[in-house]
């Protein structure tokens, strides 16, 4: 059986979307970050640093953190949402990388600096603004000719970026300029396992 440790946010997202594409029976654990339990040293104990999600897995005695690590194990401990060509396998790690080294950590930063910094700081509002245009139009420019970002098949590329544009869509950055990252994100949400797993542990509702 695996533990999910998560709250609602972009990165819990990518892991009960995964849990729920899968069919995977889990425990849902609510780390309520408001209230400050991602510091407490239970929590703290599986994760050092305090991040959201984690999973613990019974059968392998696996703990993990960090959202691209969680999404990579659960497919290949299913052999599922991680195409088995050669080149369809190595393009979904490769979106799958670009959305954790640049996707998120840029549209994070746009979330802090425009909605919750006490301080409003013009320019690294315009930056970040900047830079995740310009990772949207990355992404556009992929989907331009295929349907997923792998190509062909849905994986846990697509899982872990909608992640983000789901919350970028909740927080009014509107992608709906770059064509087929909106069609692309459309198609996602639609899907049934997406719609439980944004819901998990509760919905996020902006700030």
């Amino acid at each position: 059986m695996i533990d999910l440790y998560t709250d609602s946010s972009p990165n819990g997202f990518k892991a009960t979307i995964a849990l729920e594409e899968l069919a995977l029976p889990y425990r849902l654990h609510h780390v309520k970050i408001d209230d400050g339990a991602h510091r407490r040293p239970e929590f703290l104990a599986l994760n050092p640093h305090g991040r959201i999600p984690v999973i613990t897995d019974d059968d392998t005695g696996v703990t993990l953190f960090e959202s691209a690590a969680i999404l990579f194990y659960l497919a290949d401990k299913t052999g599922r949402l991680l195409p088995q060509g050669t080149k369809a396998r190595w393009e979904a790690i490769k979106w799958l990388q670009f959305h954790a080294a640049s996707m998120g950590p840029l549209l994070g930063q746009r979330v802090h600096f425009e909605m919750f910094a006490e301080e409003k700081l013009p320019a690294a509002v315009e930056r970040y603004r900047r830079l995740t245009e310009e990772a949207f139009s990355t992404l556009d420019a992929r989907l331009a000719g295929v349907s997923w970002l792998a190509g062909d098949e849905y994986s846990v590329a697509d899982i872990a970026t909608f992640g983000w544009t789901h919350i970028a869509a909740i927080c009014g950055f509107s992608f709906s300029h770059h064509r087929n990252l909106f069609r692309w994100h459309e198609r996602v949400a639609e899907r049934p396992a997406v719609q439980r797993g944004i819901a998990l542990p509760a919905p996020a509702t902006g700030p």
